[in-house]
């Protein structure tokens, strides 16, 4: 049986774990730079950046969903989503839903008017999932970045 609850400092090593298996999945393990003390400080600190679920399968974490405040300008308080990630051995198990669930339950208890999050669009089976759930991808929208570096280097006129 399969328990979702709030992640909790011990939990760290193996949410770095999960971040970690997203990353090969996605073809980009070295592009993780977060430390297992980074997530402690960031998510666990006085004030915590991010709230993160995980699910259990006899007491071992098998996915989890994190998550941060954000504001609308359009819509006023908002969630992101930043991953939700199964381990592949617990797949097609119903994890993923449970962990969406949760999410959405946070989201509508905290009284936030929208949810959002990015997928990749070569990731048909979470394309997939997230319309089976009634969300809508927004194909018109690109996602739009800067790393550290193209910060450092921004020229402010």
């Amino acid at each position: 049986m399969t328990k979702i609850r709030e992640a909790t400092q011990q939990d760290v090593p193996q949410i770095l774990e999960l971040i970690m298996e997203l990353a090969h999945f996605e073809n980009e393990p070295d592009q993780v730079e977060i430390t297992a003390q980074d997530l402690l400080d960031h998510g666990f600190g006085d004030l915590p950046k991010f709230k993160c679920f995980v699910a259990v399968q006899d007491s071992q974490i098998c996915g989890m969903a994190l998550i941060y405040e954000r504001y609308s300008t359009w819509k006023g308080p908002a969630i992101h989503l930043e991953d939700l990630i199964v381990r592949q051995a617990n797949r097609g198990q119903g994890v993923g839903t449970l962990l969406l669930d949760t999410v959405v339950d946070h989201a509508k208890k905290i009284g936030v008017r929208r949810l959002g999050w990015e997928v990749l669009d070569w990731n048909t089976n979470a394309i997939n999932f997230y319309e089976s759930k009634g969300a809508k991808i927004l194909e018109e929208w690109r996602v739009v970045q800067m790393n550290e570096e193209a910060i450092a280097n921004y020229i402010i006129r």
